[in-house]
């Protein structure tokens, strides 16, 4: 998405030169000069009742922009704004958010872009809850979330969550978690006083995806609309071309869209080629982030291929000898309903291109384009769970197991789908456990090469198991929700929630993120020495994420700090 000062000085070279300019630009000027995410420091204050049932929220935002504002930067913290009420019924909500320039890396949109965040403070707020009112994490959240009759429900931030069901995705989680099993092996390890303590983390998450509708948009000033556009091209061959302005990195929609054009038009998937990435072939289009992709380019798509069967309609009719309204189309074939007289969209469109016996007015081609707004976003959900282990002697974090079911609505495929999973996972674990920008108190950025800066690879991780419940969303043809986003957003909470409550019991109830070996041994040491981290009545600030722990025992409200 973004255009780097670096991009527009390698342009004015090409054009004052006349020649073919490149900009090489290697890993540790990467680090230092592109954008980093996720720098805020969010003052939060929860009310509930003393049997858990929350009442009102108040978030205080400061949001550090770095050193200039980048393309989407300004946007961030508005878009998370809608989600720090997440999946849970609030009376009241009052947000406000306060940017800052400052003199580091400028901030911009990293995966997810304000959800994160929103996500990280409720869910750590949520545990800090139950352990304040002496309830499960997980029967707390049960209080308080939306059931599943009651979607479509306009939350109090004013977003209109059009499916779900929060209950279903929770049940096979448990299920497959094991979690009364491990929650009896927690009792178990600090009753017997093992120095590896075991610890369970929870995030219960909702999001807002499928970045639009343009309407939307428009009243946060966000430079463009939020429609997709798509065309599909019939070939005398046979074959059939998709251009799409949505451009893939990675997340396999050449894979998806031609499974999409084949099962609407009813022609081999090997016939389908999809076209993208180039504005001299794919002239309009909105490109891809915000788990937008399919939920609005898959659905421009939809929108084309039924406008190439209802353009194929009056030559199929002519061809058949039959009027068009007797024509019904199935599987490929466009027959005349009662009978076994057909052809195919195929045939229709090489008929098309000869031309040799059009009826009066039919053009000679099928091809046809859509563009779609939608008229709301997507509200893809899940709940993940965490197994961490704690070295209470070294500080020392090790994850066990890590359990996610994720309703992202219709899943067109669930190898891409896993695949997206994955990778979100490991992303917003890294967060939690490893990734962080450090500078030293001059403002310069000591973590500007791969030496000093953590980046996890497939030996840090385990084997997640994932799974999937589906609440089709109502808003598209297809049902379907985001899903690029969802496990660097519900991840983050689920990890830090692990790892302090397998140390709750020693008097810690934060620790700042990532959560290193040294921090936790050092928020275990504090806590056992009577400091900050100890108790609710102690409170603090983090000087990076995490909550802080101030509770009024009497009305049950309790307020929080996070970066």
């Amino acid at each position: 998405m973004q255009t780097t000062p670096e991009e527009w000085l390698t342009f004015l070279a090409a054009k004052r030169t006349g020649r073919p300019v490149k900009y090489t630009e290697t890993r540790s000027e990467s680090l230092m000069a592109a954008h980093h995410g996720r720098d805020q420091w969010q003052r939060l204050t929860l009310a509930a009742t003393k049997e858990g049932r929350v009442t009102g929220l108040k978030v205080d935002l400061l949001a550090d922009m770095g050193s200039y504002i980048g393309i989407v930067g300004g946007g961030v913290p508005v878009l998370g704004a809608w989600m720090f009420n997440a999946i849970y019924k609030f009376d009241a909500y009052r947000f406000t958010t306060t940017q800052v320039l400052t003199n580091k890396a400028w901030v911009d949109a990293y995966r997810g872009a304000g959800r994160p965040e929103a996500t990280y403070a409720i869910e750590r707020l949520m545990n800090e809850l139950a352990a304040e009112v002496g309830m499960d994490p997980l029967e707390l959240r049960e209080l308080n979330w939306i059931k599943h009759e009651e979607f479509p429900f306009t939350t109090v931030a004013g977003m209109t969550y059009d499916s779900g069901n929060y209950e279903a995705a929770t049940a096979k989680a448990k299920e497959m978690f094991g979690y009364d099993e491990l929650r009896e092996e927690q009792r178990r390890r600090r009753e017997s006083g093992d120095p590896v303590q075991l610890g369970i983390g929870i995030s219960t998450f909702t999001e807002m995806c499928g970045l639009a509708p343009s309407r939307v948009l428009g009243q946060l000033n966000y430079g463009a609309g939020g429609w997709e556009n798509a065309e599909i091209r019939m070939l005398p061959t046979g074959k059939v071309e998709v251009i799409t302005g949505t451009s893939p990195h990675g997340q396999g929609h050449v894979t998806a869209w031609s499974q999409i054009v084949a099962d609407r038009l009813g022609v081999p998937f090997e016939d389908v080629e999809v076209l993208h990435g180039d504005t001299q072939v794919a002239v309009r289009g909105l490109d891809t982030y915000g788990s937008r992709s399919l939920v609005v380019g898959g659905e421009a798509l939809v929108r084309a291929a039924d406008k190439v069967v209802e353009r194929a309609k009056p030559l199929a009719a002519h061809m058949l000898e039959a009027s068009p309204d007797d024509l019904e189309f199935s599987s490929g074939r466009l027959q005349v309903r009662g009978t076994d007289k057909g052809v195919t969209i195929q045939e229709v469109a090489t008929a098309a291109w000869a031309a040799h016996d059009l009826p009066e007015g039919i053009e000679p081609n099928l091809d046809a384009s859509a563009s779609y707004d939608p008229v709301n976003f997507s509200f893809p959900h899940g709940t993940h769970l965490c197994a961490m282990e704690v070295d209470t002697e070294t500080g020392r974090v090790q994850m066990r197991k890590y359990v996610c079911v994720d309703d992202v609505g219709t899943i067109v495929n669930p190898l891409i789908v896993a695949g997206q999973v994955h990778g979100g996972l490991v992303q917003g674990i890294a967060q939690a456990l490893w990734e962080e920008a450090v500078y030293d108190d001059n403002g310069t950025l000591v973590s500007g090469s791969f030496v000093d800066y953590l980046l996890p690879t497939a030996a840090d991780t385990i084997s997640f198991e994932i799974d999937h419940t589906t609440s089709p969303s109502t808003t598209n043809t297809l049902g379907t929700k985001g899903v690029g986003e969802a496990g660097t957003i519900a991840s983050t909470p689920a990890v830090v929630n692990a790892v302090v409550d397998a140390v709750r019991h020693l008097g810690v109830d934060d620790i700042r993120m990532p959560c290193t070996p040294e921090r936790v041994w050092r928020a275990i040491h504090e806590a056992g020495a009577g400091g900050e981290t100890t108790g609710a009545a102690a409170p603090h600030m983090s000087p990076a994420t995490g909550m802080q722990g101030t509770v009024d025992r009497t009305d049950g409200a309790s307020e929080g700090g996070q970066q």
